[in-house]
């Protein structure tokens, strides 16, 4: 083979070579993209944010937290992102919660994570809370703990038929966190502190006329719905509303359908307007119908400390701005991070899955007054700040 030849062949060599290292570099791309926990992109005038652990129906982590948090402030100072939309990758859930069986792992190994799991969380809620930009949450499937504080907070929230909402805290011995101080007694009646306590799921268009969500779309149109946000051109807060109102008012699914706990809103509301979790319980018995010993068949089954904390927290948030909620919230974190019962109630739920926590205290009378300002006291300097 002449030089000529030899040259020709290295040349293809080298052109073979560069091939197969671009294409195993698009490789390594797809696979990072598709490990991704959270996906961040622009799409048409929208910052689109897709929470992407599907197997673990989106649960939040702390990486996740701090992407969503940088980028959501770029995106809040870019002229060219007119809204912000954040949904959950798959099918099953927009955001089951945080990662909560991390959390109690880290109790021993890192502490420094549960402090900073909690305070970025939490300034993420209230960046969300008072974003420049139309936030926009699509909370189709799963919506629990953690993914109501990255939904309730903004502007828009849609849910769908597949909608499932709850806040659960208290049957793992925590209290209902990221902003439930806030947004839970501000719902119709006592509805907020029945759901803070005994967790009970609202479904589909409930979760719209509970007030979580501000609009109702059936789900086999949210691809739609969200293609015609993206193709706005510079639209207004109230261009983005009427194309979310349309779609609300086609909606026909469960349109005449009650509220599931329309029947029972009356007594509802006079359960839960005691002063303290023995005068619920009381009045539940007395009542004594079938949904009532239901309920009180559940708020037995809770923490007894979780309660008593839940109740107080929405009762004093109930008249305090979100940060001032989210400051409360956090003292409550930190102290339920360093108790018994928050980690007892993942060892039964998560772990073993025996599902038979045993609480300490174990009986609501035992639970102070004292032990309770303890829970809600000031961490000095180490407090939550924005």
């Amino acid at each position: 083979m002449g030089l000529q030849g030899l040259c020709r062949l290295m040349s293809r060599f080298n052109s073979y070579k560069r091939t197969n290292i671009i294409l195993q570099h698009l490789k390594m791309s797809n696979h990072t993209d598709a490990a991704a926990e959270v996906l961040l992109e622009r799409k048409g005038c929208a910052g689109v944010i897709t929470l992407n652990r599907p197997r673990f129906l989106n649960t939040l982590t702390l990486g996740m937290i701090r992407q969503i948090y940088a980028q959501l402030k770029k995106w809040e100072q870019d002229p060219k992102t007119f809204l912000i939309i954040i949904k959950g990758a798959g099918e099953k859930a927009f955001c089951a919660g945080g990662d909560i069986r991390a959390l109690s792992e880290a109790r021993n190994t890192n502490q420094k994570m549960l402090q900073d799991l909690f305070r970025e969380e939490y300034i993420l809620n209230n960046a969300i809370d008072s974003c420049q930009k139309p936030y926009i949450a699509l909370i189709h499937g799963i919506t629990m703990g953690g993914g109501v504080g990255v939904s309730v907070h903004g502007q828009f929230r849609v849910a769908t038929e597949k909608s499932v909402f709850a806040m659960p805290e208290t049957a793992i011995g925590l209290f209902p966190d990221v902003g439930g101080g806030y947004f839970l007694p501000r719902l119709q009646g006592k509805l907020g502190y029945f759901l803070a306590l005994t967790g009970f799921r609202l479904k589909g268009r409930d979760v719209y006329t509970a007030g979580i969500a501000t609009h109702f779309v059936d789900f086999e149109k949210l691809g739609m719905l969200e293609e015609d946000l993206l193709a706005l051109k510079s639209p207004s807060k109230e261009n983005i509303a009427d194309v979310l109102e349309t779609y609300h008012a086609k909606s026909k699914t469960d349109q005449d359908k009650p509220f599931i706990l329309e029947e029972h809103m009356d007594k509802i509301n006079s359960w839960f307007s005691a002063n303290t979790v023995e005068q619920i319980v009381d009045n539940l018995q007395q009542d004594g119908s079938s949904f009532a010993l239901e309920q009180l068949k559940v708020i037995k089954k809770m923490s007894p400390t979780s309660l008593k904390i839940t109740l107080r927290q929405l009762m004093e948030g109930s008249s305090k701005t979100l940060p001032e909620v989210l400051i409360m919230e956090y003292r409550l974190s930190q102290a339920c991070m360093n108790g018994h019962d928050f980690h007892e109630g993942v060892r039964a739920v998560l772990i073993d899955k025996d599902q038979s926590p045993k609480w300490k205290p174990a009986d609501l009378k035992e639970v102070t007054d004292e032990d309770l300002n303890d829970y809600f006291k000031s961490l000095g300097s180490n407090d939550l700040k924005f």
